[in-house]
């Protein structure tokens, strides 16, 4: 069952950030979409990707999961 949680993500400056994390993030398994909210750092993720999961693939762009 797919859910759809919302992360907070800090480093993000620019578009191309942004894009980053969605490549990252969207190509993890069990991700069906990633939405990426610039003002704020809001990632959504909706899918079946464990947190752990998800940080790593951010972190792999860059940037880091908040707590």
């Amino acid at each position: 069952m797919s859910t759809e949680t919302t992360y907070t993500v800090s480093g993000m400056t620019c578009q191309h950030c942004a894009a980053s994390v969605r490549e990252e993030v969207g190509e993890l398994p069990g991700v069906e979409r990633v939405e990426v909210e610039l003002e704020g750092g809001h990632v959504t993720v909706v899918g079946t990707a464990p947190r752990e999961s998800v940080a790593a693939a951010v972190a792999v762009a860059g940037y880091v999961l908040e707590a």
